[in-house]
Parts: C-alpha cells; sequence; structure tokens
C-alpha cells in the first residue's frame, strides 16, 4: 500500500497448481487493490502449500484461487490445508473465481 494509507487486509492471489490463465486473477487484483487491500500475487500455477505458506508468511486475510474446468479440482486441495493448518482455519477466508466457478461448486 502507499504511504499513509490503511490497508483494509491482506489478499493472497493465484492461479491454481496446472494452470497458466491470468486474466481474470489480475482482473480481481486491480478490483481488490482498488478497494484497498493489500494483495499479494502468486502468480499462475501455484501448488496449494504455496497459498497456505504465503498466507501464513503474510498474515493474510483472504485466499483468493482462480482456475478454468480442467484445474478446478485444486480450489478444494486449497480449502482442504487451509481447514487442515491450525493458524488459517476458521482464520481466513478462501475465495474461488473463474469462468466455471459456480455457486454450486462454491457450496460444494
Amino acid at each position: 500500500m502507499e504511504a499513509g494509507v490503511e490497508t483494509k487486509g491482506v489478499v493472497v492471489i493465484g492461479t491454481v497448481k496446472g494452470d497458466l490463465h491470468d486474466i481474470g486473477k489480475n482482473l480481481a487484483k486491480l478490483m481488490m487493490k482498488g478497494k484497498g487491500l493489500d494483495v499479494i500475487d502468486l502468480g499462475v500455477d501455484v501448488a496449494p502449500e504455496q497459498f497456505v505458506a504465503a498466507a501464513n508468511e503474510y498474515n493474510a486475510d483472504i485466499i483468493s484461487c482462480s482456475a478454468l474446468l480442467t484445474t478446478m479440482g485444486e480450489m478444494k486441495n486449497v480449502v482442504d490445508l487451509v481447514k487442515a493448518n491450525s493458524e488459517l482455519s476458521g482464520r481466513v477466508k478462501v475465495m474461488i473465481g473463474g469462468a466455471p466457478v459456480t455457486e454450486a461448486f462454491c457450496r460444494k
């Protein structure tokens, strides 16, 4: 964040393992920054363990995962690791997105 501007939270964002698409991730990142969030961009092809490690390192409030149809299963792996991590479980929200993501998939 710029000097003198208080952050509204920290987001770790990336495109999940096996996926190299980043247009949606980059758009989400811009919108989050515009709302005052400090965004740590992990890039593309990010393993679940990398999301969790970065969330711990940066004391993130949100982990944001992007994927396309063939890599959507990796999002569940991120959620499972967050739930298994005592420092993150119940504290960090996991946000998912991508063209094929539906509300039904999110609930599952």
